[in-house]
């Protein structure tokens, strides 16, 4: 996570001085206050990943003479096809449209998502389709 974090902090850096060259020659706060937390939402998991960085062995990512074998670990089984993601994706949608044309499509659209998380669970477990 030290790459990630050096990137994320140099990242908080350049926005924090794009934000006092902004605000000092333009006056105008929205943008001001919007590149301050661009900055601020860099410095958070910057720093978090840094401080994590130090406090763990390194990875293979992080070592420069590491080769592709010393990444490459156990490969698992990868979920073949399923409806449920677009189940949840349609539920979704139903849920917001809800909040546009009434409340009445609320009801398939929970109906949706619920199905859809317990199908997807289900099937996640077994290991196969439904």
């Amino acid at each position: 996570m030290r790459i990630e974090a050096k990137l994320l902090l140099f990242l908080g850096l350049f926005f924090g001085a794009m934000c006092a060259v902004y605000w000092t020659w333009s006056l105008e706060n929205a943008g001001g206050v919007m590149m301050f937390a661009g900055m601020l939402l860099c410095f958070l998991p910057g720093s978090y990943y840094y401080y994590w960085s130090r406090r763990m062995k390194t990875r293979p990512e992080d070592d420069p003479n590491a080769t592709t074998e010393v990444g490459a670990g156990v490969v698992g089984s990868f979920p073949g096809t399923s409806i449920f993601p677009f189940l949840l994706g349609m539920g979704s949608f139903f849920v917001v449209l809800a909040l546009v044309f009434g409340i009445w499509l609320l009801i398939p659209g929970l109906a949706l998502v619920l199905w859809a998380l317990l199908g997807g669970t289900s099937e996640g477990r077994r290991g196969g389709q439904v």
